[in-house]
């Protein structure tokens, strides 16, 4: 077992690997590979475990009324995988996840991830901010998919990377991901970013994105 890697995930947070090492000695643990494409979850199983990639990248998808397959998220390396689902009254995937490449799981049962949790004091503080970071990503994201056009969407985004003072901030999303991220086509995030240029409400230079006009953005969210 890396146990170097392990200490990089967020659930081992404050623990060098010989800590790591330590702790887990004690803890029933196992390592499952799947080869890209390989189904981890299906959407409404129960969650039985907590999960983590360890290595590779794994990702949530759904598919719609019309079969079209649709991609929720990436879920990197480090990244538990459904640990909001893993105690509560609906503890089950609320989505496909799928190896998108060769990777391998983390897995400790739950009857021994609660003892785990009981007992060290650290490791359950680190569990809760990963569920409250989760819960406060899907709020966002929530409040992104309100706005009924991609206009809106990306204003909000911008408005809300920059705060109330700050008028260029460096994109940390690529359109793809963008576009994933509101769910909509990659496609339809390079247009509307084009417009916002030509109205000359932004300008953009690769990753770093100048707001010109901040009353137009704001009220492109009330639209």
């Amino acid at each position: 077992m890396d146990y170097n890697l392990l200490s990089k995930a967020a659930i081992f947070r404050g623990f060098n690997p010989d800590e790591v090492a330590a702790i887990l000695s004690a803890v029933p643990f196992r390592v499952r590979k799947y080869k890209a494409g390989s189904v981890i979850a299906h959407s409404g199983e129960t969650v039985n475990s907590f999960l983590m990639v360890l290595e590779g990248v794994a990702k949530g998808e759904m598919t719609d009324f019309s079969g079209r397959v649709i991609k929720i998220e990436d879920i990197p390396a480090s990244a538990a995988l459904a640990a909001a689902f893993l105690f509560g009254a609906k503890n089950v995937f609320p989505v496909n996840v799928v190896a998108a490449s060769d990777l391998r799981l983390f897995i400790i049962d739950k009857p021994d991830f609660l003892r785990f949790l009981k007992s060290h004091e650290k490791i359950l503080v680190n569990f809760l901010d990963i569920i409250s970071n989760r819960s406060q990503f899907l709020s966002d994201k929530i409040k992104f998919l309100n706005f009924k056009t991609i206009k809106g969407k990306l204003a909000q985004y911008f408005l809300q990377s920059a705060g109330p003072a700050r008028q260029e901030i460096t994109l940390g999303l690529t359109q793809t991901s963008l576009a994933e991220y509101f769910g909509v086509a990659r496609p339809s995030i390079a247009r509307v970013m084009g417009e916002l240029e030509d109205e000359g409400i932004i300008v953009t230079r690769g990753k770093n994105l100048k707001i010109l006009d901040r009353q137009k953005l704001t009220d492109l969210t009330l639209e």
